[in-house]
């Protein structure tokens, strides 16, 4: 088996941006809130804080501490692209250039913030 660093790339971003969305994007907050508590608590400051911790236990317990762990998250959302891209090439290139391609314009974007505000 031979990917090219074309490819390589491609899944890379992909990935990168596959696990962001599910770990941190607000669009996927209902992917996410089945498995997850809100815990609140009041700061020194007097303000409600709000934290998302994982359901124990069961089914719940696992998914809620993989969405919990990004380095988690990333690993399977590789394995997930990998094997759609080993195994259905054609239908699976447009979603991964899709992905790759947001994937890229928030690192630029991550990078042209961090340069304006030095």
């Amino acid at each position: 088996m031979y990917i090219s660093f074309m490819e390589l790339l491609i899944l890379a971003l992909a990935s990168f941006r596959l696990t962001r969305l599910l770990v941190y994007d607000k669009i996927t907050e209902f992917i996410r809130r089945p498995f997850f508590e809100e815990l609140e608590e009041t700061n020194k400051d007097g303000e409600v804080e709000i934290y998302l911790v994982p359901k124990k236990g069961g089914i719940r317990g696992f998914f809620g501490n993989l969405l919990s762990c990004y380095w988690c998250t990333g690993v399977w959302s590789s394995i997930i692209l990998c094997l759609l891209y080993l195994f259905n090439m054609p239908l699976t290139l447009p979603i991964l250039l899709v992905l790759a391609v947001a994937g890229l314009a928030a690192l630029i974007e991550t990078a042209i913030q961090n340069w304006m505000e030095n």
